[in-house]
């Protein structure tokens, strides 16, 4: 069995204990702590039977390794993703879509996208493996549970990854800010994977060509891009729009 990671915050430590208590080893809480959202949170624990143990704010810091942990810090064991992306892909009963992430290195922002992914029901965000962040605490408390419930695959080779979407008929929409169609004058109402690249440099180029059709989203104002997990969100509540959904 591997080392326990460490989980922090509201969000994430409770749907952990919700969705898969057994993998809980144990949550330290702030003993100084006793709003309604931490009687809520302990009520929660207790219920799934997780052992709880009060701590004070040093050592919640020493645990998480900072301080936004908002007085709840576990140790849990990982979960072994139960299936292959192609496993996730045969076993939809809905036209698939799917977050492509080039080159988001920065755990604030996929912790965010992950969010997003989650609330607009994206079946699994993709990413390369050496130009992608993990899964870490930080990206786990920013996704507010989300890390816990959307598919996250990290590919060797992004390219291949997305040929073989194509091969599986599934559209595979790139964003540039050259692209000479907007999001909203392409159909998303079928099998769809958004691929978006880090703010600044964008997607590679090699994943570039390797996209079905660019897009881009309209910008009106000053600024010349959106954060990628705001872009993200764009493209795929645009896509859910479409879907009626």
């Amino acid at each position: 069995m591997s080392a326990p990671k460490v989980l922090f915050g509201f969000h994430a430590v409770g749907v952990r204990v919700k969705t898969a208590p057994a993998s809980v080893v144990e949550v330290y809480v702030d003993a100084t702590r006793r709003d309604a959202r931490m009687r809520q949170f302990l009520a929660r624990a207790a219920e799934a039977g997780v052992r709880v143990i009060e701590a004070d704010g040093a050592r919640l810091a020493r645990l998480c390794g900072g301080v936004g942990h908002q007085g709840v810090v576990a140790r849990v064991q990982a979960i072994e993703p139960a299936r292959s992306l192609d496993d996730l892909l045969d076993g939809l009963q809905e036209p698939p879509l799917l977050l492509v992430l080039d080159g988001v290195t920065d755990p604030h922002n996929l912790g965010a996208c992950l969010r997003v992914a989650d609330g607009a029901g994206a079946h699994a965000v993709i990413a390369p493996k050496d130009h992608a962040a993990g899964i870490s605490a930080t990206v786990a408390k920013v996704a507010s549970g989300a890390a816990e419930t959307v598919p996250y695959f990290m590919v060797t080779n992004l390219a291949r990854t997305l040929n073989e979407l194509k091969e599986r008929g599934i559209w595979c929409i790139g964003t540039s800010d050259d692209a000479p169609r907007t999001l909203y004058q392409v159909d998303l109402k079928g099998p769809a994977a958004l691929v978006l690249g880090a703010e600044g440099p964008g997607m590679r180029q090699l994943t570039r060509k390797t996209c079905d059709e660019l897009v881009r989203i309209p910008m009106k104002g000053a600024v010349e891009s959106l954060n990628v997990s705001v872009a993200s969100a764009v493209c795929l509540y645009e896509a859910l729009r479409q879907r009626g959904l």
